[in-house]
């Protein structure tokens, strides 16, 4: 036997990703944060934030494997966000790797197939054949419930914050009504004991048809910094405190900015780029009542938001204990 047999007889474990010094006061900060709040980031595998979340020797190519781990010893953030299950549904057992590496009272957010939500596919060259055309897999809760919720809840168990249906502009003229219609049949359709969270991308569709649907079913409604949908707080304050329980925030955007625009003005998110201190103020608010009720709270912050997701994460935790601090005011 030669050196090069034994290298596929013996192999070594793959080291493990080693996490970033906390940054001064992190640590601090988490332990004055309400005990239901969770902040975390819209994914995780960002070469950028190497020195803020990973070592900086982290090998880049393993972080999207590895790095949960890692990410999850960051004192601030006890939840991430699985963006890549909105372009193919993941099976339970990546998940449960996924799940593996963090500890017992972190959270996942995982947004749904978006052959779930997609009314019609974009035009788009990854749609191939598919492109332009009406999708058969609409609101199709057996589809929904084989391919996403089964294998979501199976890998990550308990670890399971919720399930995110993420509805897009649509050039498909359909009523409030209507859609609030489909919306319902479906969401009434689902395998119980998994949370259902609803966002949406078209501000005329949010209203009172949209929040009965929600009442309905038990599912929430997801506050989104959007630029197309109403502020955070404007949102919460006319979804009923039911379809807010749990309480679900994903900060997007700027108001007014462009989503392929500024991902190519803030790369390589190691940094804050631009901050946008009205959303997080509002934010911030908005967590703190929650959590002062008993409402648990899972934040989730895109790099777009302001160049640095972990920036971000820190500049809102102390914004929320400031606001938790704060004297008592009229709110959502």
């Amino acid at each position: 036997m030669n050196g090069s047999d034994q290298g596929t007889l013996f192999e070594l474990p793959a080291p493990e990703i080693e996490a970033a010094p906390p940054a001064p006061g992190a640590s601090e900060l988490a332990a004055r944060l309400p005990e239901l709040v969770r902040l975390g980031t819209m994914s995780w595998s960002f070469p950028g934030w190497r020195g803020l979340v990973y070592a900086p020797d982290a090998p880049e190519g393993a972080l999207a494997a590895r790095g949960l781990g890692a990410y999850a010893r960051h004192p601030l953030l006890g939840a991430v966000e699985i963006d890549r299950s909105y372009y193919e549904p993941l099976g339970a057992s990546l998940l449960a790797e996924l799940a593996g590496q963090v500890p017992r009272q972190f959270r996942f957010l995982v947004k749904a197939h978006e052959a779930c939500s997609v009314r019609r596919f974009p035009e788009h060259a990854r749609y191939g054949r598919a492109r332009g055309q009406a999708n058969p897999r609409y609101l199709d809760p057996s589809y929904a419930a084989d391919a996403v919720i089964g294998p979501t809840q199976s890998g990550l168990g308990e670890k399971l914050g919720a399930i995110v249906f993420q509805f897009p502009p649509s050039r498909q003229e359909l009523t409030p009504e209507a859609f609030a219609g489909e919306l319902g049949t479906f969401l009434s359709r689902l395998p119980r004991g998994v949370k259902y969270a609803v966002e949406l991308r078209r501000a005329d569709w949010f209203g009172p048809r949209y929040f009965q649907a929600l009442l309905d079913t038990g599912a929430v409604h997801c506050h989104n910094a959007w630029s197309a949908m109403p502020p955070v707080l404007g949102q919460a304050k006319q979804v009923p405190p039911p379809a807010r329980h749990p309480l679900i925030v994903r900060w997007l955007l700027a108001p007014g900015e462009a989503y392929e625009a500024t991902r190519e003005r803030f790369r390589p998110f190691d940094r804050l780029a631009r901050e946008d201190q009205p959303t997080r103020a509002a934010i911030a608010r908005l967590v703190a009542r929650a959590a002062a009720r008993g409402v648990p709270a899972i934040v989730t912050i895109n790099n777009k938001a302001e160049g640095c997701a972990p920036a971000s994460a820190f500049r809102l935790a102390q914004a929320i204990v400031d606001a938790s601090n704060a004297p008592a005011r009229a709110a959502p």
